[in-house]
């Protein structure tokens, strides 16, 4: 089974994902819109419930019926009639104590109100089960001589909100509707321009091919770096020759073979080591004190090689390294970068690398960014790489190993496990 059967290009998982967020993000602003207008309509409802039951309560026939013998006699038909010109679902006139004296269902007029009575002459709004079923409904006192003389409480139930929602389904599912071809189309464009980039490439391809582009890089900086001290300090040596200072000559030449000597004896010292990442190892060295930044490494002859490929074990060292010596170069004095291959202590099999540095720790809400998509603590664009962490935290992970971050100082911990022997 080919490797495009298996894992599917990146085209189309840039399709498939870019498809996936556009449906997402429609029925997410679809549900959006059908909320807003509930709100707007229940919102209404309270308004004119309010403003209907205050009208109601300040006639001075309501509170003079409430005091005759019969109050239903008169309030019932005005209760109707408001009803039938305003729409309102109900319109219930009672007693002080909530007996009704109105009702949409005269079987229910003698009976005790269904909802909340203030303690206090007040207002009340609320949304309430009661004989219709679930509705929003506004209670206000109806006051005579400074007294309470009964309630007048006015309701639209929950179905009628709905009921006016629902014609502007069809615009709401229209614009959806729209938006997701939009975001088809996008994700066609976005998989044809993939394709052309990629072919049919699995996205595991790509990424190998990212990380021997990365590898390439950091390496070829490396080595960049180490030509240029050792030209740098040839041509010292040499003018302090021409000078007639053949001491401090020897003694740049001395330490300048010193320094790389003893990284060269750690990096022979390790069995099974790999020379790629050793002569990485070398040309980053230099590049750090090109930087002014203070370099030590520490290799235990005894680490394990993991099982990553020359070209992603570069990758990896190279863009921790990197990272490290731009957080370290930002940083206050005294600027320092330290690397360390070792054992696991809770699996010799397996390789260890710390690179810690002198940075000032990683925000946390960085941290979480770090852990939970790989980003990268250097910015994008052209004041940094952009994509360095991401690229690790893939290459780790799909070789079965994993990356911790510390702090005070920052610190990187990968591990790995050993190549099979």
């Amino acid at each position: 089974m080919s490797a495009r059967t298996q894992h599917g290009s990146a085209a189309s998982r840039v399709f498939v994902v870019v498809a996936v967020s556009a449906a997402v993000i429609v029925a997410a602003l679809a549900a959006v819109l059908v909320l807003d207008a509930e709100r707007s309509e229940r919102n209404e409802a309270e308004e004119v419930t309010r403003a209907v039951a205050s009208s109601l309560a300040s006639l001075p026939e309501v509170a003079e019926s409430l005091s005759a013998p019969d109050p239903s006699e008169a309030l019932q038909p005005l209760a109707a009639d408001v009803m039938a010109q305003t729409g309102l679902d109900f319109v219930t006139i009672m007693t002080p104590d909530g007996i009704r004296v109105s009702h949409r269902d005269p079987a229910e007029i003698g009976r005790h109100y269904l909802g909340t009575i203030p303690s206090t002459p007040s207002v009340f709004t609320e949304e309430f089960t009661g004989t219709l079923g679930p509705s929003v409904r506004t209670i206000v006192p109806v006051t005579a001589e400074g007294g309470v003389v009964g309630w007048v409480s006015v309701g639209v139930t929950i179905g009628s909100i709905w009921s006016k929602i629902l014609p502007r389904l069809p615009f709401v599912v229209s614009i959806a509707l729209a938006l997701l071809a939009a975001g088809l189309v996008g994700a066609w464009l976005a998989r044809r321009t993939t394709r052309r980039v990629a072919g049919d490439l699995p996205a595991g391809t790509i990424r190998d091919a990212v990380a021997s582009y990365e590898s390439v890089r950091t390496l070829g900086e490396a080595l960049r770096a180490q030509t240029h001290e050792h030209g740098n300090r040839m041509h010292t040596a040499v003018s302090l020759l021409e000078l007639g200072r053949t001491s401090e000559a020897i003694e740049i030449l001395t330490e300048t073979s010193r320094q790389s000597q003893e990284l060269v004896d750690q990096v022979a010292a390790r069995r099974g080591g790999d020379p790629t990442v050793g002569a990485l190892l070398l040309g980053k060295a230099a590049q750090a004190r090109e930087r002014g930044i203070e370099w030590s490494a520490e290799i235990d002859p005894d680490a394990p090689r993991s099982a990553l490929s020359p070209v992603d074990a570069v990758s990896v060292v190279g863009n921790l390294i990197d990272n490290a010596m731009d957080a370290a170069a930002a940083a206050e004095p005294p600027r320092w970068v330290r690397v360390v291959f070792g054992k696991t202590p809770s699996s010799p099999a397996a390789l260890r690398l710390e690179v810690s540095d002198s940075g000032t720790g990683v925000p946390e809400a960085l941290r979480e960014r770090i852990y939970e998509h790989g980003f990268t603590t250097k910015p994008g664009g052209a004041e940094g790489r952009g994509v360095g962490l991401a690229l690790v935290r893939s290459i780790v992970a799909s070789a079965g190993g994993h990356v911790e971050l510390r702090d005070d100082p920052t610190v990187f911990v990968v591990t790995l496990p050993a190549r099979a022997t």
